[in-house]
């Protein structure tokens, strides 16, 4: 099992994907990049925050939905890095989370299988990741960004739907995912599919 520190950037930075001005996807949005960055420098910080092992990790305190707040804040607290979790652990801790209203601390738990797991599992638990950004958009109020991320979820998904593996209701997030009412859905919801095992 090899980690994966750059395979198509970190879940957070797909929050970070989501231009500031119109809410959509930056790539695709038209804005120029100073029109649609977020800051990535704090005044008075020396470029980016690292963890022991040199890594760029973003120290700054968030919100319950994932959001940055002032260094300095109390915020929500955040899900460790780094665990290595079975993938049924992994489905069942994201899954409470999501019930707990917590989208983006899910995102950060699907986000650690997605850089642990074998080669042929990793484009599964990124497209997973992804639900749950757009899930995280969804609850932030913008619509833009979630109907963009579900929509990379669901053509992620789309290779495994045939042989789900886990367990995982490819099939019914997939639906779920492409209908224009899931942009607009904040969790816990009975209209979101759970990620495996029986229907609610």
């Amino acid at each position: 099992m090899g980690q994966v520190e750059h395979e198509g950037g970190e879940a957070a930075c797909w929050l970070d994907q989501v231009c500031a001005r119109c809410g959509g996807l930056r790539t695709e949005c038209g804005h120029r990049p100073e029109e649609s960055a977020v800051p990535r420098r704090v005044a008075g910080r020396p470029g980016r925050d690292r963890d022991p092992e040199g890594r760029a990790r973003n120290g700054r305190p968030r919100d319950g939905l994932g959001r940055p707040l002032p260094y300095g804040s109390s915020g929500a607290p955040r899900q460790p890095e780094g665990v290595l979790r079975s993938a049924a652990q992994t489905l069942a801790e994201a899954q409470q989370l999501l019930d707990a209203g917590m989208p983006f601390h899910a995102h950060e738990v699907l986000e650690d299988r997605w850089k642990n797991s074998p080669e042929e599992e990793r484009a599964l638990w990124r497209a997973l990741a992804q639900y749950a950004v757009g899930l995280t958009h969804a609850a932030r109020g913008n619509t833009k960004g979630a109907a963009a991320l579900l929509a990379r979820a669901a053509q992620g998904l789309a290779p495994f739907e045939a042989h789900p593996p886990f367990g995982v209701d490819v099939a019914g997030i997939r639906r779920w995912a492409g209908r224009p009412e899931a942009a607009v859905t904040t969790v816990p919801s009975a209209e979101v599919p759970v990620l495996c095992g029986p229907a609610r």
